[in-house]
């Protein structure tokens, strides 16, 4: 079989594709394609459907995370790589080539894959609080060859108010080691620069550009290392401009219909006695709803909110291949220019205490907030950083409070989660390769054809 690397390299689109002349070279000797995607248009349900051929109402990946009915709690970006229903696509390779081998250098849900070797961030979550940068990786001995040669993984690179370039640059160069000292078969690589500037400022901003062009340098040496490979680059979306977040949660509250409990002071949502609540996802929301007969006056409610353009109720759900147990009893689509947010307080001064830091895990929701020292005072965000800095380094607790709450919404630029209207702005494929032999070339590719599609270039 032929050997494949498969870069996702989050966020392309052809308008940032002309900005990156290394990346647009690797199709000259292959082909180009525009590059459907599924509903939500998000990380972790795109990248499960070119996995494994199926919509979200067939992997059950139905976001970036969803209400737990079974544990009766909100979780967003859970690894373990159970969760993906479906034959995935290294074992239908392995149908045919039982040694098949496969790399998987963080893509979403790594944890527990039965691939042969395995990088993907992972904390350290020491007992008196504190977070420290590193990596998991499978063999383990993988953990020692990178931070020997590139360092501990710049976590605080990969999300936050700090996101940038360095992330990217590291899992690039762990994939060229990959690639070097073990010659998978197949080796996937996630590669995330696009998101930041992109959700910070917007496609429109000159920054965007400037972003697409950094990345393409730094993508430059991990191409040249995959020289003999058939290497394929593919997006799970295309950002695009918004102003208005939508805070459809306080419109439930204010309903009744959400409720919270309060410990010292904070608010906490509490889905347990709630009889409905929403889990924003970019521009999707699930709305779960206790009773039944309640979903038509909240699917009534939510349709009247200002930046909600469209309910999906279980009909809608099964045309756009998001019926599944794991949804909401509806979905809201936000209107093109808004996004969700997860913020269900009505005073800030009761926000929960994680509210004002990246938390990923705790927040029952998306937070592209996160991204931002806050932009009500940079400046005392980052005075504040500097000194929970300070008392890591002296190995004491510290709360890295730089996180703003309703001016930091309102700073959000980019977004995505719906279905692309514009082809410049939705996702694009290319490959190195011909197109398989006896396959017509093509203008376009539907996300559920991917996995397909590498299977038939892996052929000799």
């Amino acid at each position: 079989m032929s050997k494949l690397l498969v870069l996702d390299v989050v966020g392309l689109t052809p308008r940032l594709l002309a900005h990156m002349p290394r990346l647009r070279a690797l199709a000259a000797d292959g082909f180009q394609a525009g590059l459907g995607t599924v509903l939500p248009a998000v990380t972790c349900s795109a990248q499960s459907t070119f996995l494994t051929g199926l919509p979200p109402s067939g992997h059950g990946i139905v976001g970036n995370g969803w209400y737990f009915r079974d544990l009766g709690e909100v979780l967003l970006w859970r690894q373990h790589n159970a969760l993906v229903g479906g034959e995935k696509l290294w074992q239908a390779a392995r149908r045919d080539r039982p040694g098949y081998t496969v790399a998987n250098v963080c893509w979403w849900y790594a944890m527990g894959a039965d691939v042969d070797w395995t990088v993907t961030p992972r904390p350290i979550y020491r007992a008196d609080g504190r977070k420290d940068p590193d990596c998991y990786t499978d063999p383990p001995s993988l953990h020692d060859e990178l931070t020997a040669k590139l360092g501990p993984f710049p976590l605080f690179s990969y999300w936050g108010p700090g996101a940038g370039i360095a992330s990217s640059a590291w899992i690039c160069r762990a994939a060229e080691h990959v690639l070097a000292a073990h010659d998978p078969d197949l080796t996937l690589v996630y590669v995330p620069h696009l998101d930041y500037d992109l959700q910070r400022h917007g496609p429109s901003d000159p920054r965007a550009a400037a972003a697409a062009a950094e990345l393409d340098t730094v993508l430059a040496p991990l191409l040249d290392a995959a020289a003999g490979r058939t290497t394929v680059v593919l997006s799970e979306y295309g950002i695009t401009d918004v102003s208005r977040p939508v805070d459809v949660n306080r419109a439930l509250r204010a309903e009744g219909l959400l409720r919270v409990h309060t410990q010292d002071g904070m608010e906490y949502l509490d889905p347990w006695t709630s009889r409905a609540f929403a889990v924003a996802d970019h521009q999707i929301a699930h709305v779960y709803v206790r009773d039944p007969a309640d979903v038509p006056a909240v699917a009534k409610l939510c349709a009247s909110i200002e930046g909600v353009a469209t309910v999906l109720d279980q009909d809608g759900k099964a045309t756009h291949g998001l019926d599944h147990p794991r949804s909401g009893e509806l979905v809201l689509l936000a209107e093109p220019d808004s996004w969700f947010t997860y913020y269900y307080w009505l005073d800030d001064a009761r926000a929960p205490d994680f509210a004002r830091v990246v938390e990923i895990h705790r927040k029952p929701g998306y937070d592209p907030a996160e991204l931002f020292f806050d932009p009500a005072a940079p400046g005392a965000a980052k005075r504040r950083a500097a000194l929970a800095l300070l008392r890591k380094k002296a190995g004491l607790r510290y709360v890295m409070s730089v996180v703003g709450l309703d001016a930091g919404a309102r700073a959000v630029r980019g977004s995505h989660g719906l279905l692309p209207a514009d082809p410049a702005d939705a996702p694009v494929l290319l490959c190195s390769a011909p197109a398989p032999a006896g396959a017509p070339p093509r203008s376009r590719y539907e996300a559920t054809e991917v996995k397909d599609l590498l299977l038939r270039l892996a052929q000799p």
